[in-house]
Order: C-alpha cells, then structure tokens, then sequence
C-alpha cells in the first residue's frame, strides 16, 4: 500500500520540472507532473492529492486561475505557488486566490521541504485531511464532497456546515471532538451564539443518522461530542 504524500505538480518548463519531481521523490514524496494548467486542473480532479505546488507564469492557463478553479472543488487541499516575480501585489494575489504559501524562484529546495512538512502539518492539525473524503458510518455512506450520505439508496443533502462538522466527527470517530476545535474550525470563533448554533447542527445530524441504531452523537458536557459507531468496535 502506498502512502507516501501525493503532491500535484504543474510546472511550464520540462526540464526545470523533471528536476524539482525527482528531487521530491528521492525525498519520498509521490509526485505528477503536468506541464500546463489544463492538464493540472484535468489529473487534480480525477485523483486525489494531498498538496499542489503551481507555477505562477504559464501560458495557456496561469497558476492564480487554476488555484481559482481548484478551489471551487477542494477548499482545503493546501496550495504553494512558484514564481520568478518577487512584487508584493502577486503575492497578495495568491493568498487571495487561496495560496498556503509563496517560493520565489531560484529557491532553496531544503525551503521547499521545509514549507512543505510545515503546511502538511497544519493541514492534518485542523483536521483537513485531502485523502479522506469518503466515510462508512454504520449502514451509512458519506461522501463529503458531495456533501451528501446515504443509506438503502436513499441520499440526504446536507449543507456546507453540516458536511464539515460530521467530516470532523468522522475524523474523531469514537473518540472525543473537541467543542472548541469544531467551532474554530467551522465557524470561525467559540462564542456563545456559535456554540448554540453547533448544538442545532448536531441535532440536525442525529436525525440524520436515526435510521442506524449502532450510531449514535453524544455530548460529552463541556468538553464536546462524540460519534459512537458500534457496528466499528
């Protein structure tokens, strides 16, 4: 089983590309190279990957649009740009356009695997993990992506917070999840009206799940809840 760390690489120059992808593979990552923004947007969405590194100027299909496009798919999947331009508006550009961070060429590459563990570190921190998209709940399956779960061929559509808190219950499975790192997460800040809205969300969530009786979201008491799956023990 493979699982080494899958990185999207979309770099215009062959060559300057062929170096950087061995060089991250003797560093035991597992790297695809494209080589214009139209096949990277094409081989992120019929994969899975855990980071993306996007050169900044290509032709065609430059790096912020394609950043642009993956976003619209993937929200947390951590993005890095490289670029030759050093001017201070390009680099606000893409941290607008939802860059984790900036390599300025010609660079360090012990930088780069630096700022790469970094990222991936933070990512897995906030419970943002690309490669687990999919989950077995019980009778039930969701898929995050589509924000959706089903059971007995019957689907239930569920909002954009709704997806995100049973994902992180789903990371948690059986164990305990934090009330403060799910508000955080989800909604920004731990405040009292926050806090009010999650117990509504949980709610939502176990009705949701009613129809399994081995699952179960329980409230631990100032500390936080807990999805019990007790077809999984």
């Amino acid at each position: 089983m493979n699982t080494k760390t899958k990185i999207l690489l979309v770099e215009d120059d062959p060559n300057f590309g062929s170096v950087l992808k061995n060089y991250l593979e003797l560093n035991e990552y597992d790297v695809k190279l494209c080589t214009d923004g139209f096949a990277g947007y094409d081989q992120f969405v019929s994969g899975k990957y855990d980071i993306c590194i996007f050169d900044v100027m290509m032709p065609r299909k430059d790096g912020f649009t394609l950043a642009k496009e993956i976003r619209e798919k993937d929200e947390h999947v951590p993005i890095i740009f490289l670029t030759a331009k050093t001017m201070k508006e390009d680099m606000l550009n893409g941290f607008r356009v939802g860059a984790d961070d900036y390599v300025t060429k010609p660079f360090d590459s012990e930088v780069l695997l630096y700022k790469l563990k970094a990222i991936l570190k933070r990512s897995a921190e906030k419970g943002h993990d690309p490669s687990q998209k999919e989950f077995t709940l019980g009778k039930y399956h969701f898929n995050y992506d589509h924000r959706s779960i089903s059971i007995n061929g019957e689907a239930q559509k569920l909002s954009p917070k709704e997806a995100d808190l049973l994902r992180m219950l789903c990371i948690y499975k059986n164990e305990l999840l934090p009330r403060q790192k799910a508000l955080k997460e989800i909604w920004g800040d731990d405040n009292y009206f926050n806090a009010r809205s999650m117990d509504v969300f949980i709610t939502k969530l176990r009705k949701y799940l009613k129809d399994d009786p081995s699952l179960d979201i329980i409230n631990i008491h100032g500390k936080g809840f807990r999805l019990i799956d007790n077809a999984a023990n």
